[in-house]
């Protein structure tokens, strides 16, 4: 397999927060294609990494990657949402570094039948992995109110009735199976571009979000990262847009045992637990040179926190 070009994003930024002792073990829980896991393998010589994807095809060219650095890596078809059930099944009862790297990968982007991007005429699909419902059959079924509120949601689209409405009429004359079909109706309702970003690019990022449930299994999945983590064990996400990056704050806050219900609450039922120091006040972003690089790296915001003794 050719291994598509790839650049982990914040990557110094990274090795430095995890930073394993010797012998640690470090489980990728968003391997993709292996960028951030073979650095700590040449970086750190007596690191293992454990690695979970869902997308096979990542998988597949992580593998290829990492292949040199033999049983000092485990590779895993799985999504974090199972993260403590892998961990289990490889006899891991403590891990010394987590990593999650939140989003879309840039091989799922750059695969035009994936149909992540309207940039190419594809299929809908844009599932992460090979099972559940294409984004193509969700946006078939789904009623208008739930796809307005996927669209302001996930999509943070603020003409979103007006992309519904225009959505549920275009399927009553004919099925919207490709990337282009979906573009087209999006312009139709919002007119040109007026500057960069595309009037698609909300609906496409608010469908990919829906058809993959990615923000629902942010906060068990980083739960059960930290309940992994041993006594001074480092949790380190990646987030690219603001919904996540909420949601990965919000966890952190309510495990370093601070309250995040809303404000009014008559009572506390967030549950917090003081498991964790949270060692990024603020997201850590990257540099100019490095946005110069690597344009996709813009968004990027990664929080740090340390397992608590």
């Amino acid at each position: 397999m050719r291994l598509p070009e790839h650049q982990p994003v914040l990557l110094e930024q990274v090795l430095e927060a995890l930073a394993p002792p010797p012998c640690g073990l470090v489980v990728d829980a968003t391997v993709g294609l292996g960028g951030h896991a073979a650095a700590l393998l040449g970086r750190f010589p007596s690191v293992r990494v454990l690695g979970l994807d869902l997308d096979p095809e990542a998988l597949a060219a992580a593998r290829e990657k990492l292949a040199r650095f033999g049983e000092r890596v485990s590779l895993v078809v799985a999504s974090y949402w199972g993260l403590a059930e892998v961990a289990r099944a490889h006899g891991v009862a403590t891990a010394d570094g987590v990593l999650f790297d939140l989003g879309v990968s840039s091989l799922q982007l750059d695969t035009p039948a994936r149909g992540f991007s309207f940039r190419h005429d594809a299929p809908l699909d844009m599932r992460f992995g090979p099972g559940g419902e294409t984004a193509g059959e969700l946006l078939a079924a789904i009623g208008e109110e739930e796809l307005v509120r996927v669209l302001r949601d996930f999509g943070e689209e603020p003409r979103a009735r007006r992309v519904a409405r225009a959505i549920v009429r275009a399927r009553a004359k004919r099925t919207l199976r490709t990337t282009t079909d979906l573009r087209s109706v999006v312009a139709s309702a919002l007119g040109p571009a007026r500057g960069r970003i595309d009037p698609a690019t909300r609906t496409f990022q608010a469908l990919r979000i829906a058809t993959n449930r990615e923000l629902e299994g942010i906060p068990p999945a980083l739960e059960q990262a930290v309940r992994l983590l041993g006594p001074g064990g480092r949790l380190a996400v990646i987030a690219f847009h603001s919904l996540e990056d909420r949601l990965v704050k919000r966890t952190f806050r309510r495990l370093a045992g601070r309250c995040v219900c809303p404000p009014g609450s008559f009572a506390c039922t967030c549950h917090p637990e003081r498991l964790l120091e949270v060692l990024t006040p603020r997201p850590v972003t990257p540099t100019d040179v490095e946005v110069a690089l690597n344009p996709r790296a813009r968004s990027a915001k990664l929080r740090v926190a340390r397992r608590a003794s």
